[in-house]
């Protein structure tokens, strides 16, 4: 029996692929990224929104207009089509997998890599800059993608987590890492 994160995982996939085929057939990947992003941020904003697409209770003609209504003229025709037939097929549910597995497919066909960082106050754009020009020479990536996100427990310096590589700069974990020296030594 198949582990059920796995068959999510594989629907995710699949859809994911599906939209992106659609958008390189139709010379429309960046107009479709662009719209995925823009559901993304959308989903995040609205916990209102994610209840309803997620709520079994709410009829399918009901999530499409909510849908129409949020979007409007906003995103692409293929890509409204797209959460249209998701509604159909019961599939909205995982809308927010299929857009974040829609991303890393574009990242991978790009060249792309998502950069997790955490820090205790915003980059700056030069900040910005010189951490994407230091992934770019760790991976050999085209471009980086920057995801960040504060954490004032970090006292000072950076977490960076590039796929399953952390890299860890922080003041926290440079005084966790001394601790650990000091209760060896001891």
């Amino acid at each position: 029996m198949k582990d059920s994160g796995l068959v999510t995982g594989e629907i995710l996939e699949r859809y994911a692929q599906a939209l992106l085929s659609v958008a390189q057939d139709s010379n429309t990947v960046d107009q479709v990224g662009q719209d995925i992003h823009a559901i993304l941020n959308v989903l995040k904003e609205s916990a209102d929104l994610r209840e309803f697409l997620a709520n079994p209770i709410f009829k399918a003609e009901a999530k499409k207009a909510v849908l129409n209504q949020v979007l409007g003229n906003s995103v692409h025709p293929y890509t409204k089509n797209f959460l249209l037939v998701l509604v159909d097929r019961r599939r909205i549910i995982l809308l927010e997998g299929i857009c974040r597995e829609f991303q890393a497919l574009l990242r991978k066909l790009n060249q792309t890599v998502l950069a997790e960082v955490t820090t205790v106050s915003e980059l700056t754009d030069d900040q910005k800059r010189s951490l994407q020009e230091k992934v770019m020479a760790m991976t050999g990536a085209r471009s980086v993608e920057l995801a960040t996100k504060l954490d004032p427990d970090l006292i000072g310096g950076v977490i960076i987590k590039i796929g399953s590589q952390v890299i860890d700069a922080s003041l926290r974990g440079q005084l966790r890492r001394i601790s650990l020296r000091l209760s060896n030594a001891a």
